[in-house]
């Protein structure tokens, strides 16, 4: 099978300008076909706020009511990813901008009410492979943004970790994927304090075994737990660390597999 990379960018990559363009020359120069995903939290945060909109998290995630969806849809399937699409272009790569709504190519449905209201929030249910994969045959690299839609005329804010999964999981029908999540460290760290510290290969038993350690606890639990969802369900390999993942000296990251 032929094989297909999926990287999801975010954080400070997005937010500065230098890193953001060296690692979008990194991402032009990578062999093979490929699939971008971003986000852009950091910018939309900053937006809002700009515009009087109070930006609400609870553990780490944004709570998305008719006014931040409009900030979001805005900045991250206008300002940001118009912007990368640009750029892309510049380095010769024919990027196409998206959101899970062009295309019907990523359907999702809003997440059900129990102890806290998410708002316009989706949760991935349907992702149409075959209509991605017509993009990329025709030679088209797909950018996209953290936003789906439920089928009913309704956008939804989408976790861009789980959007490039669920498309990595989707386009295992028809090739070989790899999703590469790149964000500032260098991988999963042994030691949080040590910058160099990281973990290069975890398994299932290893992952068990951080657990119990407490090596891998809060926000990495849970994009971790979507990486071996990911592998469970047809992805190959699953890569984490910062731009330099994507030059030939270095091997200074992690890769999951089962």
């Amino acid at each position: 099978m032929e094989k297909l990379s999926i990287i999801k960018i975010g954080g400070n990559i997005i937010e500065d300008t230098a890193s953001l363009d060296a690692f979008l020359k990194l991402f032009s120069n990578l062999e093979g076909k490929k699939v971008l995903v971003h986000g852009g939290g950091k910018r939309a945060t900053s937006i809002a706020s700009k515009l009087g909109i109070e930006s609400k998290m609870i553990n780490g995630r944004r709570i998305t009511d008719a006014a931040t969806l409009e900030v979001i849809t805005m900045v991250y399937g206008g300002l940001v990813n118009k912007n990368m699409v640009a750029k892309l272009q510049a380095l010769k790569t024919n990027a196409i901008g998206l959101t899970g709504a062009d295309m019907n190519s990523i359907q999702s449905e809003k997440r059900p009410v129990k102890k806290i209201d998410f708002g316009f929030v989706g949760d991935v249910k349907k992702i149409h492979h075959t209509n991605i994969n017509k993009l990329i045959q025709a030679d088209f690299t797909p950018v996209f943004c953290a936003i789906t839609h439920d089928g009913n005329g309704q956008l939804l804010n989408t976790n861009a970790d789980t959007i490039a999964s669920t498309i990595a999981i989707g386009m295992s029908n028809i090739y070989e994927t790899s999703i590469y999540y790149c964000f500032e460290l260098n991988g999963v760290l042994q030691d949080f304090n040590d910058k160099e510290s990281v973990i290069k290969n975890i398994n299932s038993e290893k992952y068990k075994q951080l657990l119990e350690d407490n090596i891998i606890v809060n926000g990495m639990i849970p994009k971790i737990d979507n990486c071996f969802d990911a592998l469970q369900n047809g992805v190959e390999k699953v890569h984490i660390g910062n731009t330099s993942m994507f030059t030939k000296e270095n091997n200074n990251f992690t890769t999951i597999t089962l």
